[in-house]
């Protein structure tokens, strides 16, 4: 697991007017500092109005950044070429400015630490001094807006730090955060390696198809690359569209049997060749694709449409689909409905990061209920984790673990 740069929060924010011309940077601070981000390739979550990232990083300070309209998080992330010590970072806001927002440093793109957090932000200029930070990127993470209408927008982000002979070793490209959170296939495709680390120990999803076993869990058969039960309705789904598709394959014989045992954990009627037929169908396509299916249909659309209305990005839209395949969609429901009353979701106006903790609290007080699901790491050592380091839009590279099993993507 990778270690951690220590994390530095105060605790309000620092606001100052500088008597400088807008228009003029500074190359320089007093105490030696140089000016690292001017010109800098700077990215954001959304851009609007015609804008562009980069007008909060160029020259002049008659351009801004500004972020798509309404409540949620949005971002801004300039790349400093290298791992920079960070010492100063001055955010002039426009009228669309952040409440709430934290300033974060990271060597890879991925891994996010926390150089400055507020709450209370109220627009103009900030001034952050003494930040003691070091990284590759910096971030301007804006999580509450600052007033009831638009987005957020900066006229300049400038950070300072050492010159170019107190740099740290030049770092080698990093592709940006993908847009759009599960809608993007390659992100779909990280969640779903993730969710396969935590539901069958490999993150080759595609290998699970044929996986079944009785876990003690009180749901009869799990299998496949979800883990359809027997006792929970959706094994029977699959293996009824299956029939429809395949009328003479080797699990239609087992249908009267699913029937009878769905909402049970009793085996009646499907021992001893059930398992067999299941690894059997799976090396077919046709059973490969009504899995996939069956697992947009029932847990992957509902939950995702369900974080995208609540205003979430990737890791949250990924707990929320986690979570309908465990508990079922109603029970995903269930577990919202306790967070929302603890904390109010983006779409609400609340603050990403305190709904994701609520929301991950209560999916664990969920889990607990249930014996065979006591074990919590696929939250606190996982999803809990991104969002300890930031990593609101599950970006590349991923490191955790699950029931003590290390996993890491890299692309």
């Amino acid at each position: 697991m990778r270690s951690r740069a220590r994390t530095i929060t105060l605790a309000t924010a620092v606001s100052v007017v500088l008597c400088v011309p807008p228009a003029i940077s500074m190359a320089a601070t007093t105490n030696g500092d140089v000016l690292l981000s001017r010109g800098r390739p700077t990215i954001a979550s959304s851009v609007a109005g015609g804008t562009t990232a980069a007008a909060a990083t160029d020259p002049g300070g008659d351009t801004r950044w500004v972020s798509a309209d309404g409540p949620g998080t949005q971002w801004l992330r300039i790349d400093l070429e290298a791992v920079r010590r960070i010492d100063r970072v001055r955010l002039r806001w426009a009228t669309e400015y952040a409440r709430a927002y934290r300033v974060q440093s990271s060597t890879d793109g991925a891994d996010w630490t926390d150089l400055y957090v507020t709450r209370a932000g109220d627009g103009g200029t900030d001034d952050l001094k003494r930040l003691a930070g070091q990284g590759r990127f910096l971030r301007v993470l804006a999580t509450q807006r600052g007033r009831d209408d638009g987005g957020y927008s900066l006229w300049d982000v400038r950070a300072f730090g050492p010159d170019g002979a107190a740099a740290q070793q030049a770092a080698a490209p990093v592709a940006g955060p993908l847009p759009g959170g599960l809608a993007d296939h390659r992100t779909k495709e990280i969640a779903l390696e993730l969710l396969s680390s935590a539901e069958n120990s490999t993150l080759s999803w595609r290998d699970s198809y044929g996986y079944i076993r009785d876990l003690a869990d009180g749901r009869g058969y799990t299998a496949g690359i979800v883990g359809f039960c027997s006792g929970t309705s959706d094994m029977l789904a699959v293996v009824t569209e299956y029939t429809r598709s395949r009328p003479g394959n080797a699990l239609a014989g087992y249908l009267p049997a699913l029937r009878t045992v769905d909402g049970s954990d009793s085996h009646a009627g499907l021992d001893p060749g059930f398992p067999a037929a299941w690894r059997a169908a799976a090396a077919d396509p046709v059973f490969q694709k009504i899995q996939e299916d069956a697992r947009d249909r029932l847990y992957f659309d509902p939950a995702v449409r369900l974080a995208r209305a609540d205003g979430l990005r990737a890791l949250g839209q990924f707990a929320y689909f986690d979570a309908a395949v465990m508990h079922g969609v109603s029970g995903l429901d269930g577990i919202r409905q306790r967070a929302v009353r603890l904390a109010r979701t983006p779409a609400q106006g609340g603050d990403e990061v305190a709904y994701l903790d609520a929301f991950l609290n209560a999916r664990v007080s969920e889990m607990r209920t249930e014996e065979a699901h006591r074990d919590t790491s696929r939250v606190d050592t996982a999803q809990r984790l991104f969002l300890r380091r930031g990593n609101l839009d599950l970006s590349t590279p991923l490191s955790w673990s699950v029931y003590g099993d290390p996993f890491r993507i890299t692309a």
